[in-house]
């Protein structure tokens, strides 16, 4: 099997009207990818504009890259650190009191490599109450962080992770107690 990119299609994805998508772009790029603008409640402000769903605490730092936030769900007192990518190219949840450290990703989407068009694959991402994204970590698509797992820093989750437990390397396997400070 080749990959054929010229066969590619997703007209089948449609993650919003096209204009409304335009005047996201803009926004984000002003207001979110943006150093000039830390204030949290005016980001707040204009996610919910654009139909995201934001709840009371919420602590967005600057350059943070919101593909869509209609497909966006924030519970209280989260933060969102800086330079954080959610590529929500589908719907991603974060419940109360979770913390994605500075430059993580959360990725929805990705793409089917077994297929000559390279077809477009989108999963949700959902991140369970006091879940922990570390610095520069992968979240993939159709991930789900329960409570209180910790996704340690630098490293991929490519499947479930379990409560109250920690997770380290590419991709992420779960870390013995007696490993936790090592």
């Amino acid at each position: 099997m080749k990959t054929d990119l010229s066969t590619y299609n997703n007209s089948w994805y449609q993650p919003g009207p096209r204009l409304k998508r335009l005047f996201w772009y803009y926004i984000n790029e002003l207001f979110f990818r943006s150093s000039l603008l830390p204030i949290s409640s005016l980001k707040v402000f204009l996610l919910r504009l654009f139909g995201a769903k934001i709840g009371k605490g919420v602590i967005i730092k600057p350059n943070v890259n919101i593909k869509y936030p209609w497909m966006l769900t924030i519970e209280d007192h989260c933060w969102i650190g800086e330079a954080v990518w959610i590529d929500n190219l589908d719907q991603v949840t974060i419940e109360s009191h979770v913390c994605v450290s500075q430059g993580a990703l959360l990725l929805c989407g990705n793409h089917n490599y077994k297929s000559p068009s390279f077809d477009l694959i989108v999963k949700p991402i959902v991140l369970k109450q006091g879940a922990w994204v570390g610095a520069k970590s992968i979240v993939g698509p159709g991930v789900t962080l329960f409570e209180h797992a910790i996704l340690a820093l630098g490293s991929t989750a490519t499947q479930n992770l379990d409560a109250n437990s920690i997770y380290r390397g590419n991709p992420a396997v779960k870390v013995k107690h007696r490993d936790i400070n090592t």
